[in-house]
């Protein structure tokens, strides 16, 4: 099937302009179908971002026979319902993470998706699937700085403005839930490439003065990884901004200047004794290798690593940390 994939997206959201319509035209994608909120603001965004047409709410979007692929960049809290419902609709599904709100809404996600092995349900993770990140596991794969001591990952941005849902207990919000699931996959995806699993040792998080004390501004996080190297993630909505990686092995380091917009930084630094080299495999944005492995797994039934089993492990992860930290889980707000 050559086709056109044809997308609906639920919602207005700001970060569809980055994630969702370049890499659509940048593998003839058709973004055929928004439904959002407010009727007005679903016109102005299609007008505004070439998207065919309009379509009464999210109910009506997920059971469009139009639309064959659901994108789901809703905030954090209506993630569960609207993965769901789309799954149920029979709608292939690319979910913005985090996944959930929670372990037991991942769970229900994933146990949705695997009562339909027919349709390609996908974590958000779109780093994953650049040449940058790819090229920095082969290294570790292979060897290129020894023994891998220490892994660290820093995913940090700076948001200001406190009516922003990433402090709104609510919409499930918080560091963890924002930048925080990057950091602990990423983590998990190293620990894999050395054989074996990351274990969370401790967890430490802070919250911003005039916000909920429930969220957490700030969290940092450590694992202990095969070979009994460390793993450290540093989270924070309260910047500066930064996505980083760097590991340090026996033999040296390998650091990836932008884990998250490799279209702005494809710089992969490589020191060892014989000195150090940067690496660039190409500004393309992650979103659109992202797009186009979605794309693949659907018309070719390609293989892709962000499955919902996936998905279910980062939340396990952030509930736990949550708990380690002294604060609770997000609520399951809005989910039947």
């Amino acid at each position: 099937m050559t086709e056109p994939l044809r997308i609906g997206v639920l919602g207005a959201a700001r970060i569809s302009e980055e994630s969702l319509f370049p890499p659509a035209a940048d593998i003839g994608a058709r973004v055929v179908a928004v439904a959002a909120r407010d009727p007005r603001a679903a016109e102005a965004y299609a007008r505004a971002h070439g998207i065919e047409r309009v379509v009464d709410d999210y109910e009506a979007l997920v059971n469009d026979p139009e639309v064959e692929a659901v994108y789901n960049p809703l905030p954090n809290g209506l993630h569960t319902p609207w993965n769901i419902a789309a799954i149920d609709a029979g709608k292939h599904l690319l979910a913005e993470k985090p996944f959930a709100s929670n372990l037991p809404e991942a769970q229900r996600v994933s146990e949705a998706a695997a009562r339909r092995p027919d349709l390609v349900v996908f974590n958000g993770f779109h780093y994953r699937y650049h040449p940058v990140f790819l090229r920095l596991l082969e290294l570790l794969r292979d060897g290129a700085i020894g023994e891998v001591q220490r892994v660290r990952v820093v995913m940090t941005v700076d948001v200001p403005d406190l009516s922003d849902i990433r402090w709104s207990w609510p919409l499930a919000g918080g560091a963890l839930m924002d930048v925080g699931c990057y950091g602990i996959n990423a983590i998990d995806v190293v620990a894999a490439v050395l054989g074996g699993t990351a274990t969370l040792r401790s967890a430490t998080t802070g919250h911003l003065d005039g916000t909920d004390p429930r969220i957490d501004a700030w969290s940092e996080l450590r694992f202990e990884l095969p070979g009994g190297a460390e793993g450290v993630a540093e989270l924070s909505l309260i910047g500066p901004r930064s996505f980083t990686l760097t590991a340090v092995g026996s033999l040296g380091s390998i650091h990836q200047s932008n884990l998250s917009y490799v279209h702005t930084d494809d710089r992969l630094s490589i020191t060892t004794a014989a000195g150090t080299r940067v690496e660039r495999l190409g500004l393309t944005r992650s979103f659109t290798y992202q797009l186009r492995a979605f794309r693949d797994a659907i018309r070719h039934g390609a293989a892709y690593p962000t499955t919902a089993a996936e998905a279910v492990e980062n939340l396990r992860t952030i509930d736990a940390a949550y708990e380690l930290a002294g604060l609770p889980p997000r609520t399951s707000v809005g989910v039947d």
